[in-house]
């Protein structure tokens, strides 16, 4: 598994196109950071509010990093002493976890600075806001996706095993976790503790400048949807990437080493070209028509960069594997399909379309029906996904075997910069809408703000969607990796190590959740308790005469989600250690297929639940069957304070553990080696 070496017949390695496309984009991020901070930053309580979120923010990633600091030494210490090519596995794992970390800090702090940069352009107009939320979102997906792309070509030069990028990848799927679970356990916390005391008990409105919770919600916002999203997407990326330049070594040499990175070079070309189409006019006043034409811009530049996609991958394959080896592309184009066919399925269970509407629908009857129409909404969601990865899985193998599953995760996953900005701009439409709320800055600039918020919650729940699915495929492609390294040809269920492995994987789904939801609600019972107290203690605060403690739940949310983050996170990473150590490689082969089969259903279903309940509420808000204030709304806010950890935490996480078992296993298989010889 040589990864050394020039193109055989040019003498050119070209790897160096993937590292010049790479830090161009850097550059390009570095150009857009700047006309971003030209903007204006607004003056008084915009600005008051913007740096409170700023500096929450800010000080709950820093305190994360340093438990992740911890973590970290831990762990590369023990692959030092027991992972070979010793000491690189650790160094690589190290290197990894400090790019995935920095990803995550400049996606926040692009993303903190943006959000009020929004809320001002608002006041000129719906379509600045649009753009500028949405140029901020684009420049916080390209710079991680463009860190990720140089660190593992430069990594690939270094090192000649491919063992060692194994590390590399290990080191950014535990950051996605941490980042992943903690900014998820946060942000619901304060999200659900805000919304029960705010809007259920007090009956103010959302984002009120009155509820002590309402600075920890938004902060919540950015540590968890954009440094815990970036960071996961950023995981999945590399994954696919290594997962494919493992196998194409195997199969190809140098040159099935080189294709993966060659896709991501014209991945991040199609990217940047599709940020270009996301331009648009003034909308007319109207709340609907806004969203629409919001939807109708965005979506267009995700056609044209996969449109791009599919033409410079043909030329890729074509030119540089030859005619003889086309079936590596139509791999790689049916994870590009089963991509592009996962987004509007999600979009029709999520967005303001017959399940969502029946759902605001329902609420009329209160909070019970509520929530289990939402949950049959989100289990239906589960079955065209599930087919769909089911076909382009069958087709990708049959193509190019467990290369081409493989390849058709890197094909799912090189068009990421388009879709992580698409992403991002959620959160930066939330927080913005949130601001124009406290801050008072008008009915006409919080409608538009609302507007985009409500687009972001789609556009979220896409990306929730397309982070499961590709999750899927990623684990896939590190089943079929983990296979080919412990030399597993055949793991039968006839085979008792191999189905207690299943049943363990299976259960291990539940463990994690139990445990995450149980963070959440220890989170919000804190929450919830501290803002009654302030209710009742501060005079005048319920009618605006005195300020409430902000500081207060922002701390209950930092320290309730670093303490509660840890059971989980370990828990992931132990269970597959002893299974291996324990029962052998087979086992960890039906733990792996276990996890993959029980967590992807369960992790779609809880994400869709949580969107399609977030925006049947505010579909009731925009005037719909009694509007806000009225029975529906009240059924709708609780049902969407139970799809809240559900959309925001248990879902995202799960696709960062079915991910990560599969990497353990890989990583570690030389002990299962030797545990199966000891049986």
């Amino acid at each position: 598994m040589n990864l050394t070496g020039a193109n055989p017949q040019s003498g050119f390695d070209l790897r160096w196109i993937a590292v010049i496309t790479a830090t161009l984009t850097l550059a390009l991020v570095v150009y857009n950071v700047r006309q971003l901070l030209r903007q204006d930053p607004g003056k008084g309580r915009v600005s008051e509010l913007g740096a409170a979120i700023k500096d929450g923010a800010t000080a709950f990633l820093k305190m994360e990093y340093r438990v992740m600091a911890i973590f970290t030494v831990v762990m590369a210490t023990i692959l030092g002493l027991f992972i070979t090519p010793k000491p690189w596995v650790a160094i690589a794992f190290v290197i990894g976890t400090a790019v995935a970390a920095l990803a995550g800090f400049i996606g926040m702090s692009i993303a903190v600075r943006a959000n009020v940069r929004t809320a001002v352009a608002a006041q000129a107009s719906w379509a600045k806001a649009l753009r500028l939320a949405f140029s901020s979102g684009a420049v916080t997906g390209l710079a991680g996706i463009g860190l990720g792309l140089l660190t593992l070509t430069l990594l690939s030069f270094l090192f000649a095993d491919s063992k060692v990028l194994l590390g590399f990848v290990f080191g950014s799927t535990c950051v996605a976790l941490f980042l992943r679970v903690g900014g998820g356990i946060y942000t619901k916390s304060a999200d659900v503790g805000a919304d029960l005391v705010g809007k259920v008990e007090m009956h103010i409105p959302e984002d009120d400048p009155r509820n002590p919770a309402v600075i920890a919600d938004n902060v919540g916002d950015n540590v968890g949807d954009i440094a815990g999203m970036g960071s996961d997407l950023y995981e999945s990326y590399v994954s696919a990437l290594v997962a494919a330049m493992v196998l194409g070594s195997l199969h190809h040499g140098i040159e099935g080493v080189i294709l993966p990175l060659l896709l991501g070079a014209v991945g991040l070309l199609a990217s940047i070209f599709g940020t270009m189409f996301v331009r648009t006019g003034e909308a007319s006043h109207n709340y609907e028509e806004q969203i629409l034409k919001a939807h109708r811009t965005m979506n267009r530049g995700v056609y044209a960069s996969n449109i791009l996609l599919v033409i410079l991958g043909f030329v890729v394959v074509y030119f540089y594997m030859g005619v003889e080896n086309l079936s590596l592309y139509w791999a790689f184009l049916a994870g590009l399909v089963t991509g592009i066919s996962i987004g509007p399925i999600t979009e029709y269970y999520t967005s303001t379309h017959k399940p969502v509407i029946r759902i605001a629908e329902l609420s009329q009857t209160g909070p019970a029906i509520n929530i289990m129409e939402g949950l049959s909404v989100g289990m239906l969601s589960t079955v065209a996904p599930i087919v769909i990865i089911a076909i382009g899985t069958v087709a990708a193998f049959e193509f190019a075997g467990l290369l081409g599953i493989a390849l058709a995760s890197v094909g799912m996953m090189v068009n990421l910069g388009m879709l992580l900005s698409m992403d991002n701009y959620g959160p930066i439409a939330d927080n913005a809408a949130g601001i124009a709320e406290m801050s008072e800055m008008g009915q006409e600039v919080r409608e538009r703000c609302e507007a985009l918020d409500a687009v972001g919650n789609t556009t979220a729940a896409v990306g929730k969607g397309f982070a499961i699915s590709s999750a899927a495929l990623a684990a896939l492609a590190w089943m079929a990796t983990y296979f080919e390294v412990a030399d597993i040809s055949v793991a039968s269920i006839t085979q008792v190590d191999v189905l207690a492995g299943l049943f363990l994987g299976g259960m291990m789904i539940f463990l994690f959740c139990a445990l995450t939801q149980a963070g959440v609600s220890a989170g919000a019972f804190e929450i919830v308790s501290e803002v009654r107290r302030q209710f009742r203690e501060i005079p005048g605060l319920l009618e605006g005469k005195s300020p409430p403690d902000y500081v207060a739940c922002v701390a209950i949310a930092t320290s309730r989600a670093l303490r509660a983050m840890l059971a989980p996170g370990l828990l992931v990473i132990a269970i597959p250690l002893v299974v291996g150590i324990g029962l052998g490689a087979n086992a960890v082969g039906g733990l792996l297929l276990g996890s993959l089969i029980v967590g992807m259903p369960m992790a779609i279903m809880m994400a869709n639940a949580g969107g399609a309940w977030d925006n049947a509420k505010k579909h009731i808000e925009a005037g719909h069957f009694g509007g806000k204030n009225s029975e529906a709304h009240a059924a709708a806010v609780i049902g969407d304070t139970v799809g809240d950890p559900f959309k925001d935490t248990l879902g995202p996480s799960l696709d960062i553990l079915i991910k990560l078992v599969g990497k353990m296993a890989v990583i570690f298989a030389p002990l299962f080696a030797l545990a199966l010889l000891a049986l």
